[in-house]
């Protein structure tokens, strides 16, 4: 198409890349909030539910910790539960992300804007 342009075929290669590369970070941004993670702590007690962009979707709590004079355990159980959540959907997101740009023949730690 741009054969016989120099640097011009250059720029349209360029430029055809950077669309293919917004086509597939949107396509990924779907796919991200599709997947789910799930964060624990207590031995399970406290579950949390997040997408992989992080987005809490449910929590599940065993009624079997609701104490009075335990209530602040039962703070620190769900915000470990939402952290552990937290880092598994910024793993997975960081994996799908690498997979992308090892597809695209990117280096694998290229950081891309997320």
């Amino acid at each position: 198409m741009l054969k016989g342009l120099g640097a011009l075929g250059d720029v349209g290669k360029m430029m055809k890349a950077a669309q293919e590369m917004k086509t597939k970070m949107e396509a990924l941004q779907e796919e991200l909030a599709a997947i789910t993670v799930e964060g624990e702590s207590g031995a399970g007690l406290v579950r949390a539910t997040a997408t992989a962009k992080g987005e809490l979707t449910a929590l599940a709590i065993d009624p079997s910790i609701f104490h009075a004079d335990e209530k602040e355990m039962v703070e620190d159980l769900i915000l470990a539960a939402i952290k552990d959540a937290q880092a598994k959907a910024q793993d997975r997101a960081q994996r799908e992300m690498q997979k992308l740009t090892e597809g695209m023949g990117l280096p694998a730690d290229m950081k891309l804007p997320f």
